[in-house]
């Protein structure tokens, strides 16, 4: 198996683990949390008043509440590939608002051409195969001025337990998360205009790097790229992982970081020069045009 064929993700496995772990999701989604109240914080600087508001990845539904309590007038829609956490966001709706839900993949939006106002996605785009087809629906669905709003996680996320596991064994044990930068480019290809990238990173810590493995798998989050080893992981190995953790202790607990990647970018109000790649440009007619 190649290397890049090693953390290719699997789209049902993905979705049957966040199904199984709706029901105890909040427990531990304590960075989830904190990164989607900051994400929801950065449309205080940004003036657009969306009719239509699609949250991509929307889990139970907690940070999708506090975009239907902002957009209070705005149809919101909460998307999600786990139907156990399109439940509990349905429930978690204010007042006596509905929200409504679409289970589906984000690289094929069941939405037509140009119906949303804004996309918001927080911590879902490192789930996804293929991240210039998810860039393209979202162009596609969204309005010309149209904003998408979102988080992901950056390579130096669980470095500490990549690196441990790498003693181990060769497999691959932790999912792989893509650069800033490429994430950047991305928008680019997807003619995205404007995009903007920041990053910030966390440092949660534990006990012992058993606990950190429980609340992953509590999360959903836990490794589902073909790469991953087969079967049960032994004793032995286990114990090897856990030694070499070990020398990451500090001040009597063990850290795991967590590099969280922000980033946004607009539709352009008019159609941006559609390159062939042989040097070859083509606009709309409209640019064209004398006004």
């Amino acid at each position: 198996m190649r290397e890049d064929e090693a953390f290719d993700l699997d789209p049902r496995a993905v979705a049957a683990s966040f199904h199984a772990a709706a029901a105890r999701y909040d427990e531990v989604a304590v960075l989830q949390r904190e990164v989607g109240t900051r994400l929801l914080e950065r449309l205080d600087l940004i003036k657009l008043t969306p009719q239509t508001v699609l949250d991509i990845g929307c889990g139970t539904g907690q940070v999708t509440r506090g975009l239907m309590e902002r957009y209070r007038k705005a149809r919101v829609l909460g998307l999600d590939l786990a139907p156990g956490m399109l439940l509990r966001a349905r429930k978690r709706a204010p007042w006596l608002r509905t929200l409504h839900v679409v289970c589906a993949d984000a690289a094929s939006l069941p939405l037509a051409s140009g119906s949303c106002d804004l996309l918001f996605s927080n911590f879902t785009l490192q789930w996804c195969r293929d991240l210039g087809r998810v860039f393209a629906e979202a162009r596609r669905v969204l309005r010309p001025g149209g904003l998408f709003l979102f988080s992901t996680l950056g390579p130096d996320t669980l470095r500490e337990l990549r690196e441990a596991w790498a003693h181990a064994d060769g497999y691959n044990h932790v999912n792989a998360f893509t650069d800033m930068h490429d994430v950047g480019d991305a928008l680019l290809r997807a003619r995205f205009a404007d995009p903007v990238m920041d990053v910030e990173r966390f440092t949660l810590t534990y006990a012992d790097v058993y606990t950190l493995m429980r609340e992953l798998k509590v999360l959903g989050a836990h490794n589902v790229s073909r790469g991953r080893a087969p079967g049960l992981t032994g004793r032995r190995r286990l114990q090897a992982m856990a030694a070499a953790y070990e020398r990451q202790r500090r001040d009597g607990v063990l850290p795991a970081t967590y590099e969280v990647v922000y980033g946004h970018a607009w539709t352009p109000t008019q159609e941006l020069a559609t390159s062939h790649g042989d040097g070859v440009a083509t606009f709309p007619l409209a640019r064209l045009r004398r006004r």
